[in-house]
């Protein structure tokens, strides 16, 4: 959503910067996501001048282009040659000098002295779409011959420089997707402190001039259309709008088309309240009728796409055919046009369920149904129409020529919402007192209909749709109060506490968040799967596979004893569609089969485990301008799993560590609790990307979740004092034989140093380019302590060397 500053002034009075509004947006909840200064053209128009074409004749080598000489006002005529079939001698025209950026869109180009068909050329005459204030391309600008030369175009045109905020609108506040509704969140918040309101244009002076042109309104799909409201204009001139509502279309990044049409985008980002306008004369048998039509109705947009209609797409129909998709987006025949003479214009509430359903059923996003598919407000119709009616009479010379007709079966009432002043307290943190909650509350316009020594009855208006409940009228006080105003307690409670009974839910969630945030993708992968994955493997022995009777398929024959064949089938679409940077993470159960024959309760000789697995491949972050292309490794995978473990409570370093047996893996890495393996980690196994025809490498970790969870059971939290001195990390990449394990130089480290070392820790394994045949890479951390005093270099040195000696000797290790 984007609100200029200057238009925001318009309704507010602000001695404030657009700095600081952008901060205090922020914080009543509408983010500002970009802040900029900008001009009402795009580029300013700089370098742009008026010129006269003093000489124009045919290009010697072309025949549609011409040659010509143009007057700047510098003393000097530049030669230009232009293609444009228009051009002739004495033109007052717009001229783009040497050196100027010309923006079209998304694009732009620099003028530059060339040579076209053998003619120098030093500058361009414009065309409208190239300078950014309409859309023609047929030919040049031609100006009145009252214009003087030399004059810069961006004077002449009145171009303004201006601040564009970008709001960041989340789907609850639509109620901030327009200048209004910005200008009166931002007086709530600044009444805290001075003494100011916003306004809104007065509409009083809004009168029918005639009966002339009456067209009647039918509803025939109340459950649709909750409320429409019309009135006719007639006598109106199709022209081009005023530079002042040309400036403010263009500064939110609108272009303006015409005076009528302008109008309604311009009280559309006033009010928030979408307006239509049809050509009254097409409106055939003079009478207007909201409702859904037949499925497979052929109608025709004003972007002329042939759409079939669905049964529940609310039309808006003239007695023979539709003339609009209520809300979303106009026909083509009933659209506004040069020849317009007379105006239907329409302000509705429309159902909005209805409308979001049928903007994705036809692809379409339009800003009318942005907001009508998000709930407007329903008592700001009548008021959009009279301010758009007042517009177009100023500005296209129109007269009303009717009552206003407003069709409103059920009044949409007021969401009554009680508070208590003790649940303010308790969810907010703090005790505000009743006169600064009731102060906030008026402000926000919400009606204080009651009140007792314990609370209020609130009457909370239609235009904020998300508060409707005790929570949110909460939430509208402290936003307004402001959240860095609520003082951080002294006492800070911890964000993981678990009963002796773990909530499983709760645990699955904050696990899932955790990961989300991290950028990983949550997949669910099928438990069937094809039996023939686990022929062969020691670990997930083929006859413990649990296999279908009467199978869709051979693919699909046997239920999953891991979940990693259904993450590398993902992995392998992905990467097939070009997709090779990969972060996958599935809660899913396994099934395994004991292998013996039951007659009385077979059910017996299965069972089952939740697993939770995580994949990642292809790059950790990819290349830009901040930072280099970063490769997923062994660390990562390690880094994440570990993770889990921590956020659950559970410190890594106190599991026993060693290789992992798993045939699925390469290298890996087994974490066991009480004997049993909780969680096992690794590279996955080149055989299975081979299988897979996956071409990067593929990191995985399989954590048993039942496991972890009964270990969590049986957890206690222990508290020992912080270390009164530092800890020192230090690094050995070794270069070893394959057979030897980590489990191996973990114990051989202890065994030379008990009293300083902390901690080893494997954060890297690495095979390939620059590592000899048999041989593999460990990237290995050392944690080193003293608890009676701070280690110097030399002792740190001492010990590091006697490590790197014993692993000579007994690995024959060497350091890469």
């Amino acid at each position: 959503m984007k609100i200029s500053y200057k238009w925001l002034k318009d309704y507010i009075q602000l001695d404030e910067s657009p700095e600081e509004v952008a901060k205090i947006l922020t914080q009543t909840g509408l983010e500002v996501g970009g802040l900029e200064e900008v001009e009402t053209v795009k580029g300013g128009m700089k370098g742009l001048v008026i010129g006269e074409v003093v000489t124009c004749e045919k290009h010697p080598n072309s025949d549609h282009l011409s040659k010509t000489t143009v007057n700047v006002g510098t003393g000097e005529l530049l030669p230009i040659v232009c293609g444009a079939p228009n051009v002739a001698a004495g033109q007052k025209v717009v001229v783009a000098t040497e050196g100027t950026t010309l923006y079209m869109g998304d694009d732009e180009f620099t003028i530059k002295k060339s040579k076209i068909r053998g003619e120098v050329s030093q500058g361009m005459i414009c065309a409208e779409d190239e300078i950014g204030i309409g859309t023609d391309h047929e030919g040049i600008i031609v100006l009145e011959d009252s214009v003087q030369v030399g004059v810069a175009a961006k004077d002449y045109y009145n171009v303004e420089s201006d601040w564009m905020i970008e709001i960041d609108l989340t789907p609850n506040r639509i109620d901030g997707a327009s200048h209004i509704g910005v200008a009166r969140d931002l007086a709530a918040f600044l009444k805290k402190t001075k003494d100011v309101a916003y306004t809104r244009p007065s509409v009083e002076n809004f009168k029918v001039d005639n009966h002339d042109l009456e067209i009647p309104v039918e509803i025939g799909s109340p459950e649709a259309c909750k409320r429409y409201a019309a009135v006719t204009i007639s006598g109106v001139e199709i022209k081009e709008s005023p530079d002042w509502l040309k400036n403010k279309l263009r500064v939110i990044g609108l272009t303006p088309i015409s005076n009528v049409v302008d109008i309604t985008n311009f009280v559309l980002f006033e009010t928030g309240q979408p307006l239509h306008a049809f050509d009254a004369d097409k409106i055939t048998g003079k009478k207007v009728i909201v409702k859904t039509m037949p499925a497979g109705t052929k109608f025709t947009t004003l972007d002329e796409v042939e759409r079939d209609l669905d049964e529940n797409d609310l039309m808006i129909c003239n007695t023979e055919e539709g003339m609009c998709i209520g809300g979303v987006f106009g026909g083509i025949k009933s659209g506004v046009k040069d020849s317009t003479k007379n105006i239907f214009l329409e302000s509705a509430y429309f159902d909005p369920v209805f409308i979001r359903k049928t903007a994705r059923r036809h692809g379409l996003n339009t800003d009318a149904s942005f907001r009508f598919e998000r709930g407007i407000d329903p008592n700001g119709v009548i008021y959009a129409l009279k301010r758009a009616a007042l517009l177009m009479k100023e500005l296209a010379g129109g007269t009303i020529s009717s009552e206003i007709v407003d069709v409103y079966p059920e009044p949409i009432k007021d969401f009554k919402v009680d508070i208590s002043y003790a649940n303010v307290t308790r969810l907010i943190g703090k005790e505000l007192g009743t006169e600064q909650i009731k102060k906030i509350l008026t402000s926000l316009e919400i009606k204080i209909e009651s009140e007792t020594e314990k609370g209020l009855s609130l009457l909370v208006p239609p235009y904020r749709v998300d508060v409707q409940r005790e929570a949110d009228v909460i939430e509208e006080i402290l936003r307004i109060y402001g959240y860095n105003n609520v003082e951080i307690p002294s006492l800070v409670k911890s964000s993981l506490q678990y009963a002796e009974q773990p909530d499983m839910n709760q645990m699955r969630n904050l696990v899932s968040e955790m990961l989300s945030s991290q950028g990983f993708n949550e997949i669910w992968s099928n438990s069937l799967t094809k039996a023939g994955y686990y022929e062969g493997l020691t670990q997930y022995k083929e006859d413990q596979t649990v296999k279908l009777l009467n199978p869709l398929s051979a693919d699909l024959n046997g239920m999953r004893q891991s979940l990693l064949f259904g993450g590398l089938e993902a992995i392998a679409y992905n990467a097939n569609r070009q997709n090779k940077s990969l972060s996958f993470y599935e809660f899913g159960n396994c099934y395994f089969f004991k292998g013996t024959e039951l007659k009385e309760h077979p059910e017996t000789n299965y069972w089952e485990e939740e697993h939770l697995g995580l994949f990642v491949t292809g790059n950790k972050s990819e290349e830009s301008w901040t930072s280099r292309e970063s490769p997923a490794t062994f660390y990562s995978i390690k880094t994440y799993a570990e993770n889990i473990l921590k956020k659950l409570g559970m410190n890594p370093e106190q599991l026993q560590l060693s290789e992992t047996e798993n045939e699925l893996f390469d290298e890996g890495l087994q974490y066991q609790s009480n004997n049993k393996t909780i969680l096992e980690i690794g590279i996955v196994a080149k055989k299975w990307l081979k299988k897979f025809d996956i071409e990067n490498p593929v990191y995985y970790a399989d954590l048993d979740w039942g496991r972890i969870i009964y270990e969590k059971r049986n957890h206690k939290i222990v508290f020992e004092e912080l270390p009164k001195f530092p800890a020192v990390r230090r690094d050995l990449a070794l270069l070893i034989d394959k057979p030897v394990k980590f489990s191996q130089i973990k114990e051989s480290a202890f065994k030379v140093e008990r009293q300083i070392l902390r901690n080893v820790n494997l954060f890297d394994v690495y095979e390939g380019k620059g590592v000899p045949e048999g041989k593999k890479s460990y990237a290995v951390s050392f944690i080193l302590r003293d608890d009676n005093k701070t280690l110097k270099d030399k002792q740190i040195d001492k010990t590091m060397k006697k490590m790197l000696s014993a692993f000579e000797r007994d690995f024959d290790a060497q350091l890469r």
